[in-house]
């Protein structure tokens, strides 16, 4: 089946299968809903990026939005991911967005706020 577009969540990556796993969760709610939608790492874990376009790819795929799950923009951001991204492009004939980071979206410091207004009310008595 053709996909014309896929979405991929980018997280940082770990050796460490519980941080793989806290991510893992956290995209669940967008794999889910998301048709076309994976997550992917960029060092340390797989499915690296470059795995989840090549497989994309091999099913049709030609254009990509990378969601980066990183809080702000450091050098992996600025630097690694975009060389990361323009050598996948090169080598798989691909077309891919880097999106903002998530953490410079409002919505995030709304989840946060919920969070700590939950545990408020759990050390109220």
């Amino acid at each position: 089946m053709n996909n014309p577009h896929q979405i991929i969540l980018l997280a940082h990556g770990s050796s460490d299968r519980r941080w793989c796993e806290t991510f893992e969760k956290l995209a669940e709610p967008t794999l889910q809903s998301i048709e076309n939608s994976a997550i992917a790492y960029m060092e340390l874990a797989e499915p690296s990026l470059e795995t989840i376009v090549a497989q994309a790819k091999a099913q049709g795929t030609e254009q990509f939005t990378v969601v980066p799950l990183f809080l702000a923009a450091g050098r992996h951001l600025r630097k690694d991911v975009p060389a990361m991204i323009e050598k996948i492009e090169k080598q798989h004939g691909v077309t891919m967005r880097l999106a903002e980071p998530i953490g410079q979206n409002p919505h995030l410091g709304d989840a946060i706020r919920d969070v700590v207004q939950e545990e408020l009310a759990k050390s109220v008595h």
